[in-house]
């Protein structure tokens, strides 16, 4: 894409959309040196449009969109102009900043690149694609005047794009597991030092690990005596689940008496549990959320791509787990749901994740693998390589070249067999899932 040229009048001409999409993906950020100064640097020669926001920050290893994404919709719910920052996208690019349920449109994110891209231009230690994004978002729904933004990190906490903010009205950890070993370290306490890094003096803050956490709890815990701040941990034995099927769940927590979603996955009554005590710590800093509110909330949340039944017949559910625990919270929702049932498995990774552990998991449950190479070149893993890995388990694998060519096999197999199709693995491949399953479904009309 060539810069944009001034006309007669010096005015900068604006992008177009594919240019805007072209000038954030076409930044190399590998090798950036992590750090805050160019994030601020950035948002001050904007105005530094996040200090004239509120926010709730929520950060973990996994669960964090869920846990976003229900408590936005509490939020509006309770009649605030909410703001959603999210990544990566699942559909489309515009989801990761939304506004009252509705992803930014085309045109205004390619003015807000337009007013930003003279800037990032003129910057010594140029932005990376991340916080490129972030700034946007900040610049968005500050012009939107958004009463609160539910910001959800991107990567670790403390060196993260969004932790410019200062003064959040409360935080969130929903837990945390080994991941991005290489830049987070490779324990659970370090791990939760850098997650821990979003808490701010005196902010209420929340953690959402179970017992098996223990060690990171403690780190965060030590940060936050250590912040003045108030620190509730989701005590999940205090978790009744009195209905869990595709579509709905019914559970209580604490005096939280039979509250509804419609959230797919045996995990997310324990995200909801995360939101419940993130409820309070917002009512503690004067956020008015009436209990009504959160049961309508609670009930009207949306997230795509986890545990989404995108056919009934043949069954076909999107997940995206694609890490060892996303794995095993997998495992352990498929079944509950098909308790005596094979399933077949669409699967693609990311080449730096634990695709052993997670082929260990998943294989005892498969009747057949069909991997596919997500929608992300420099990371993802080849598929003849995965379906490797899943025949060395023990079970009957193929690579595809193509997400159309590995969902038509699959399916086809799920017509003959009877059995249930799970895409599972990075999120990068929901668009190429949900497009190859329309194209297919088209094909059978």
């Amino acid at each position: 894409m060539t810069a944009p040229k001034n006309n007669a009048q010096n005015h900068i001409v604006p992008m177009t959309y594919e240019e805007a999409l072209t000038f954030i993906h076409g930044v190399n950020w590998q090798w950036c040196k992590p750090g805050l100064e160019r994030i601020r640097a950035l948002l001050h020669a904007l105005g530094d449009p996040q200090d004239k926001l509120q926010f709730v920050h929520i950060a973990g290893t996994n669960g964090k969109g869920s846990t976003c994404a229900m408590t936005e919709s509490i939020l509006r719910a309770a009649g605030y102009k909410t703001g959603l920052y999210t990544s990566p996208y699942i559909w489309r690019f515009n989801e990761r900043m939304a506004v009252m349920g509705q992803p930014i449109d085309d045109d205004t994110l390619a003015a807000l690149c337009t007013e930003v891209k003279p800037i990032a231009d003129a910057m010594v230690d140029k932005p990376t694609e991340f916080e490129l994004i972030t700034a946007i978002g900040m610049l968005y729904f500050y012009r939107e005047q958004c009463d609160v933004v539910v910001l959800e990190v991107g990567l670790g906490g403390r060196l993260d794009a969004t932790n410019v903010i200062k003064d959040p009205i409360a935080c969130a950890v929903t837990g945390i597991s080994l991941d991005h070993t290489a830049i987070l370290g490779n324990t659970l306490g370090a791990i939760a030092g850098e997650k821990a890094g979003i808490l701010k003096p005196g902010v209420p803050a929340v953690f959402g690990g179970d017992k098996t956490q223990d060690e990171a709890y403690d780190v965060i815990s030590a940060r936050a005596n250590e912040l003045g701040c108030t620190l509730a941990r989701v005590n999940h034995d205090e978790l009744t689940v009195h209905k869990a099927v595709l579509g709905e769940c019914v559970f209580s927590y604490k005096d939280w008496k039979n509250v509804t979603i419609h959230l797919s996955g045996t995990y997310q009554p324990h995200n909801a549990a995360t939101v419940l005590e993130l409820v309070g710590a917002m009512r503690a800093r004067g956020l008015k959320i009436t209990d009504e509110d959160v049961y309508r909330g609670m009930a009207n949340a949306e997230w795509r791509g986890r545990f989404e039944v995108l056919s009934k017949d043949p069954t076909l559910i999107f997940d995206g787990s694609h890490n060892p625990e996303g794995i095993a919270a997998a495992v352990e929702a498929i079944r509950h749901y098909y308790p005596n049932q094979k399933i077949l498995l669409v699967t693609g990774v990311m080449r730096d994740k634990d695709y052993h552990a997670m082929a260990a998991s998943l294989a005892p449950l498969c009747a057949a693998v069909f991997t596919l190479a997500p929608d992300n070149p420099s990371r993802a893993l080849p598929a003849d390589i995965l379906a490797e890995t899943y025949r060395k388990e023990g079970v009957e694998a193929a690579g595809f070249a193509t997400a159309d060519e590995a969902v038509a096999a699959a399916m086809a197999r799920a017509r003959k067999d009877n059995l249930p199709v799970f895409a599972l693995g990075s999120l990068y491949m929901y668009g190429q899932i949900k497009t190859a399953h329309s194209r297919l479904a088209q094909m059978d009309c």
